[in-house]
């Protein structure tokens, strides 16, 4: 076994080893098999490991040439920014200091200093190659906290924007799609490339522009994805709200796509919306009806990305009106009936509630009763609250929901219990209900 595992560990060494480096310790093996007539068994198992290695390097995929450390002419394992600005492997530019140069190999000009900065971006893509290559790279793992994003880095990136934009082989697509997904994630410098080019978002969106916004359902996912990574930088916010192309797209993604496509549509429809001005161009693209469709319709993910999108947009009064009309208040009240997302459930129907016609829906789904059990029930002090609230807005000015409230309370006293253990908002909306109650059927009592 530990021979195995011996022999495991040379050949894969040998994989990275250049073709050049295997022919002449094969050479060697050979001849020391050939010339000595008490060769080695060890001999043999070189010389086989190098031929193994060999056929690996003819059958494995041939690396871009950006991959390559020109001192190795090998697969980075651990790139490395020079401050030149040339990317190299760092064993191999580490090994070129030591023996006491101090220039950067490819310019020859002298450095103002040594120092080895992490390529990240580098690292990342020669990971995804040799994934989808089926190919391992042993190397160090990442450290998002260093590294940097150099003039060349940007230019490769660039490069894939070009391909989304100029290429009509829709695999070369899919595949750009892909690694600009991966990279907006993980390098949050790259998305303020977005905020530096005007229109690297219409590079990046027009595969999407043409024909139907689903036809390669994999390829609008990434790009999807991808406009929301790049709007959790706030500097482009306005930029991705105001080009004319990219909330239309968001909007029709809502509704045609897969359920991740859908989610994080609507996750990016409410990043935009954290600016006031973003928030009239997402509502006059039509916004509200397919969120509420996905808050109605979507896995618990996607709800709790449409609920927070329609909240954004419902920060502005006059919006809230269309939310309602579009049928919010009947899906956020079979969510709080199945206990589905509570807690976001009432902060959104605690907020529509100001509107009237929201009220009228509310006591037609028997919201009174439905509110009452849930503040009965062990539920969190933030969803009583919210509970409590909304009764308040339900009931106050109305004696006949009072009137409903009070045949409960009588048998169960739920809002005197909130009025005396509840947050110091719920007290006071609780205490507020009692005394009208009171208030109300003394009178009764009297007349």
């Amino acid at each position: 076994m530990a021979e195995s595992s011996k022999q495991g560990g040379t050949l894969q060494a040998l994989a990275w080893v250049s073709a050049d480096a295997l022919k002449r310790e094969l050479q060697r093996r050979v001849n020391c098999i050939v010339e000595d007539a008490d060769y080695s068994i060890e001999d043999t198992d070189e010389a086989m490991h190098c031929l193994s290695a060999l056929k690996d390097l003819k059958l494995r995929p041939t690396p871009p040439p950006e991959y390559l450390c020109s001192l190795s002419r090998q697969l980075m394992k651990d790139p490395v920014v020079l401050a030149s600005g040339w990317t190299y492997d760092r064993p191999f530019i580490e090994r070129w200091f030591k023996i006491g140069n101090r220039t950067c190999p490819e310019t020859k000009e002298v450095l103002s200093n040594l120092d080895l900065i992490p390529n990240l971006l580098m690292r990342e893509l020669i990971a995804l190659w040799c994934k989808e290559h089926g190919i391992e790279l042993p190397g160090p793992p990442l450290d998002k906290d260093q590294g940097i994003i150099t003039e060349a880095d940007r230019d490769r990136f660039n490069s894939l924007l070009q391909i989304l934009s100029s290429n009509d082989d829709v695999p070369e697509k899919i595949k750009a799609a892909k690694q600009v997904r991966m990279l907006t994630k993980q390098f949050p410098s790259l998305r303020a490339f977005f905020e530096e080019d005007s229109i690297a978002v219409t590079k990046l969106l027009d595969p999407l522009m043409s024909g139907n916004v689903n036809d390669h359902p994999k390829l609008q996912e990434d790009l999807i994805t991808t406009v929301m990574n790049i709007s959790i930088h706030d500097a482009n916010k306005k930029l991705i709200a105001t080009n004319p192309v990219v909330i239309p797209l968001l909007v029709e993604s809502l509704t045609f796509g897969t359920l991740e496509t859908r989610s994080n549509s609507a996750a990016a429809l409410c990043a935009l919306s954290l600016l006031e001005s973003n928030k009239c161009i997402i509502m006059k693209a039509g916004a509200l009806e397919p969120l509420v469709k996905l808050l109605d319709e979507g896995p618990l993910l996607a709800m709790k990305d449409a609920a927070a999108a329609i909240y954004s947009l419902s920060l502005v009064k006059e919006n809230r009106a269309i939310a309602v009309f579009e049928g919010a208040i009947k899906v956020i009240m079979k969510k709080i009936t199945d206990r589905i997302l509570i807690d976001k459930m009432l902060v959104l129907l605690a907020m529509l509630s100001s509107y009237d016609k929201a009220i009228e829906q509310m006591i037609k789904l028997d919201a009174i009763s439905c509110l009452l059990s849930i503040i009965k029930e062990d539920t969190s002090d933030n969803s009583k609250e919210n509970c409590i609230a909304i009764l308040h807005t339900l009931c106050y000015n109305d004696r006949t929901r009072l009137q409903e409230m009070w045949r409960d309370e009588s048998v169960n006293g739920t809002i005197a219990n909130l009025a005396l253990n509840g947050t110091t908002r719920a007290k006071r909306k609780a205490k507020e209900i009692v005394e009208r109650i009171d208030k109300y059927f003394s009178g009764a009592q009297t007349s």
